[in-house]
Formats: C-alpha cells, sequence, structure tokens
C-alpha cells in the first residue's frame, strides 16, 4: 500500500478564505495531492491522499501555520488514490448544522479519548460509575455498515437534523455519561456542544472519532466496516478498504461525487450488514445520500 490517506479538522476562526484557498490549493497541487478541503469563516475540514513524501511536504507546511499547528491528522493506506481530482472548496460551515449560537472556535466540549471509551464500555460505565451511552451522529446510510454494538442512533437523513431529534430525546440521556461519535470527529464535536447548550451534563465527543478509535484500539465494541467520503466507501477494523468492497450509494441530484467519492449503485444488501437503529423514534425522513462529511 503506497498511498497515504489523511483526514484533519480545526474549528478556528478564518479570514481571507479565497485567499487561504488558493494558497492551499498550490501546496496540495505542488504534493501532487488530490482530495477535499473545505474552508469557512468556522475552520477547515480536509481528507486527501498521495505519496508519503508529498504528505509529509503539505503537512509540514501547514503545521507551520500557527493556525494549524495542533491540528490532530489521521492516517490510512491504500493501494490507490481514492479520488479523482482536488478540490479546495469555500462554504458556510464545515459541517452544516444551521445552528448559528453554536461556535465549536468558542471552545471544545470534554473530549474521551479512544483507549478511555474502550475502557468505560468493557467495565459498562464511566470512573465516576455512570452508565455510559454512546450516540451515533452520523446519516443512515453510514450507520448501516457499521456502528459501536448498543449505540443509540436517530437514523438521520442530514445532520442538520440532529438538533430536533435530541430534543426530542434528551430524557434517555437523565444521569448518564453521553459519548457523541462520528467518522472523524467534527459532527460528534458540534453535537456535544449542542447538548451542552441544551442544559445536559456529563456530555462527550469521541476524540478523532471512529477512525481515531480503530487506529488506537482493538477495535473491540465495533461492529462492522467504517463508512468513508472517498472512492473506498468503507474501511474495516484494521483500518483497510474494506473487502468484498462495498458499493457506493447513489449521490443526488446536484451533489458533487468529490465530496462522497464516485457515485455507484446502491449498496449491496448481502454484503453490508444490516443494522436496525436504537432509537424508537427515528427521523421520518428519507436519506438523500449525500455525505456531509468530508473527515474521512
Amino acid at each position: 500500500m503506497s498511498i497515504v490517506n489523511i483526514a484533519a479538522y480545526k474549528f478556528i476562526r478564518l479570514d481571507d478564505l479565497p485567499g487561504l484557498r488558493e494558497h492551499l490549493r498550490e501546496r496540495c497541487e505542488s504534493a501532487a495531492l488530490k482530495g477535499t478541503i473545505l474552508l469557512a469563516p468556522e475552520g477547515i475540514n480536509l481528507f486527501l491522499a498521495g505519496g508519503r513524501e508529498g504528505i509529509d511536504q503539505f503537512l509540514a507546511h501547514l503545521h507551520a501555520d500557527a493556525r494549524f499547528a495542533d491540528m490532530a491528522v489521521k492516517e490510512s493506506l491504500s493501494d490507490s488514490v481514492p479520488f479523482g481530482r482536488l478540490r479546495v472548496r469555500l462554504k458556510r460551515e464545515i459541517i452544516s448544522m444551521r445552528q448559528p449560537t453554536i461556535q465549536p472556535e468558542g471552545g471544545r466540549a470534554p473530549a474521551v479519548d479512544a483507549p478511555t471509551l474502550q475502557r468505560w464500555l468493557s467495565s459498562g460505565h464511566d470512573d465516576a460509575g455512570r452508565d455510559v451511552v454512546l450516540l451515533d451522529t452520523r446519516n443512515d446510510y453510514e450507520i448501516a455498515l457499521g456502528r459501536f454494538s448498543g449505540a443509540v442512533d436517530y437514523a438521520l437523513a442530514n445532520f442538520t437534523a440532529f438538533p430536533a431529534a435530541i430534543a426530542a430525546d434528551r430524557q434517555r440521556y437523565a444521569g448518564k455519561t453521553v459519548v457523541s461519535y462520528c467518522t472523524g470527529g467534527i459532527r460528534c464535536e458540534k453535537a456535544a456542544l449542542h447538548m451542552q447548550a441544551l442544559g445536559m451534563d456529563h456530555v462527550y465527543q469521541l476524540e478523532g472519532g471512529i477512525l481515531k478509535y480503530l487506529e488506537q484500539t482493538d477495535g473491540v465494541h465495533w461492529q462492522g466496516d467504517c463508512f468513508v467520503f472517498d472512492g473506498r466507501v468503507a474501511v474495516d477494523a484494521k483500518l483497510a478498504v474494506a473487502t468484498p468492497p462495498r458499493t457506493a450509494p447513489p449521490l443526488p441530484c446536484g451533489a458533487r461525487a468529490g465530496e462522497r467519492g464516485r457515485a455507484g449503485g446502491p449498496v449491496d444488501a448481502k454484503r453490508a450488514p444490516i443494522i436496525p437503529p436504537a432509537s424508537p423514534a427515528p427521523s421520518p425522513q428519507s436519506s438523500p445520500r449525500r455525505g456531509e462529511e468530508a473527515n474521512a
């Protein structure tokens, strides 16, 4: 496996977005990288792929910028580049929630690292003795390929539906420790901040998301594969391309394949595990099958 895939994000106030877009595009092109970078006033979200030398060159430059010096990066390997081209886009939010009062760059929600979460799940409670509830903040088509055992999910068609879903179900979490999770950390960070704003106690985000959990642990408590937003479609518990290979759901009209990989046929029901949602009140909307999280 000669291709390095990286994923990273950071909530931080950014100015001069057009200039930053062109600067990062030039750096990626000089390093022969493909993938997507999203820039918004609230921060940066990227997933890129290329050779080891090019990746290291780009990251060295990125971390030399004081704004991104501490930005954590998740890595995985593949035999080929899972992106067709390079795209650097400007957006209103790097992950859409449509809750303007939630501003992650102003301060993070408490986070739990992967080894600690695994220990909590194995013991059945956190260090304070409270029951632990895992909350999946991803969309329904992602959850269909894999999830944490016993996690709550709302079969969301879109992350913008999360605030209404959690508001209607918050009593479920009373007196318990809630750990929100997602693919790479970006959605679960916003979700945790929103739950705190609702007045919910003992709320955490899984640091680095599913990808960091699979990187730092042996994968116990995880079931199935992890959907990723590129041509690989899914990775297994060892962060290798899932086999047998999944077939990507088709993108909706107007969606761009670069955000979630190439369009294809429906997920093969014989290959993809069917995991029913834990919530008795899932979102009534059907999934538009569009990727929202560039942080694969």
